[in-house]
């Protein structure tokens, strides 16, 4: 008894957090005609269905992936097609800028994903399936910061078509491109921060005639060079907990302030079952960031899986300012015998 009316005090402290706010439909609404289709036709007459948003007028971004094999691109919305005359690329992040001189109407404005926190909500748009304009609702599931910004990790569904079309935030700013998703979980789609564009669309030289595209994008790599975080990815996937150890290790003397690797060191700590270890890590994660939600998300966890039900109520407490969704989902796990 003394265990449920603990645990009912960690809910009741989870519902008492206000909730998110859902992003207005009338904003997206508003942004949605900036989401076009993108046709890539090799010099084989072979398709590539993709998505691109409007940046500025005459010009959209989209994914190099989706027209990297093109002798030809055409943008489409609602029936109509215009022709894209050049394009501006950089295939490392996966960005290709095309230029659509017939195209009418002003780009939606680039907000910084840096700006962004874990449990924002954020609406994904894009042309999922290849049909119409599909909207995805969602939240930040972590922010990994790369090459001078940060790529965004969310919950929101989408699939291959939608690659290169937009995560917006609640202002309707064009925070994210939609590039790739990780088998294995529903919290792994990833999206380029759209402040890389920014030097695109300022660099007239970098425009050529369409043409196919040499290289890899970051992501794309070998598992070995590509960035630290795709790597812990794949490792905790696998399972593969000493090597997320070492390579977390690795991370934390390269990167000393970031939370990242020493969160990842507790979860392999803790899959290993080395209980104290693992909650020196995360504690350490919260020195560098006592923001970082995922390492209190954790903490709760083993904290009552070891009976240390108040220690557990102080993280749901600090995960509820931080999360309140995933604060009430945890305090929910934690009722349950």
């Amino acid at each position: 008894m003394k265990y449920a009316a603990a645990v009912s005090t960690l809910v009741c402290a989870a519902l008492a957090q206000p909730a998110l706010a859902q992003i207005e439909r009338s904003t997206m609404l508003g942004v949605a005609p900036s989401v076009l289709k993108v046709e890539a036709v090799s010099a084989e007459g072979r398709f590539q269905l993709g998505s691109g948003v409007v940046v500025r007028r005459g010009k959209v971004i989209t994914n190099c992936h989706v027209t990297r094999k093109a002798q030809r691109i055409d943008v489409v919305r609602a029936g109509v097609r215009w022709p894209v005359a050049r394009q501006s690329t950089d295939i490392d992040k996966d960005l290709c800028l095309l230029d659509v001189p017939r195209l009418e109407g002003e780009g939606v404005p680039i907000g910084r994903s840096l700006e962004l926190k874990p449990a924002q909500d954020v609406v994904a748009l894009g042309y999922t399936g290849g049909v119409g304009v599909q909207l995805s609702d969602g939240d930040v599931v972590a922010l990994h910061p790369y090459r001078g910004s940060a790529v965004v990790q969310t919950s929101n569904w989408f699939s291959s078509g939608a690659s290169g079309g937009g995560l917006f935030n609640a202002a309707g700013e064009l925070i994210g491109i939609l590039t790739f998703r990780l088998r294995g979980g529903s919290k792994h789609y990833f999206a380029a921060p759209a402040d890389w564009a920014l030097a695109m669309l300022d660099d007239e030289a970098r425009f050529a005639a369409v043409a196919p595209i040499a290289g890899q994008s970051y992501w794309e790599l070998p598992i070995d060079s590509q960035p630290y975080f795709l790597q812990a990815a794949a490792l905790e996937q696998g399972r593969q907990w000493e090597a997320l150890d070492q390579l977390a290790l690795r991370w934390m003397r390269e990167e000393p302030g970031d939370p990242e690797p020493l969160h990842l060191r507790g979860v392999a700590r803790e899959a290993l079952g080395e209980t104290d270890a693992a909650q020196r890590h995360y504690k350490q994660s919260l020195v560098l960031d006592p923001g970082y939600s995922r390492s209190w998300a954790r903490l709760a966890y083993l904290y009552k899986r070891e009976g240390q039900l108040g220690e557990a109520r102080s993280a749901i407490a600090k995960l509820a300012a931080l999360d309140p969704k995933q604060a009430r989902e945890i305090a929910a796990e934690l009722e349950k015998p």
